[in-house]
């Protein structure tokens, strides 16, 4: 058996969410401003989108902008006035280091424990990365 009929072999026998092109949308904050609070109306709907449990993500908001966070009902609540475009830029990076697989850049992934340490594995390409502790 030669290398092309090899490869199509390999190719063949891959989950197909590897071979479709990325169908991943970034979410937008939506945000509402109650005094010195800052709000994010659709809070529960981008965990849900990423995927992730929504403690987890308030955690990261409330250690990237050094303030404390409660959830009620759909929204999360910040305390301080933080811009949308800060809120966004964090989220993007919230979904590079916790939800995007570092191999294939799928949204395809789940935490999980190996050896005591929190991981990322990809249920597309199967990689296995270790997550930054929050």
């Amino acid at each position: 058996m030669g290398y092309e009929e090899l490869l199509e072999r390999a190719y063949k026998l891959l989950p197909k969410k590897v071979m479709e092109p990325s169908r991943f949308e970034m979410p937008k904050v939506k945000v509402e401003y109650h005094g010195k609070a800052t709000l994010i109306t659709n809070f529960k709907a981008i965990a849900s989108q990423l995927r992730r449990d929504v403690k987890h993500l308030a955690r990261f908001f409330s250690k990237e902008f050094a303030t404390s966070v409660s959830i009620e009902g759909e929204r999360l609540r910040l305390k301080g006035r933080i811009g949308i475009s800060a809120l966004q830029k964090k989220l993007e990076d919230y979904v590079n280091t916790y939800v995007l697989c570092p191999m294939c850049k799928k949204p395809d992934t789940h935490f999980t424990e190996m050896y005591g340490v929190t991981v990322l594995k990809c249920e597309a390409c199967g990689a296995i990365n270790p997550v930054p502790e929050l």
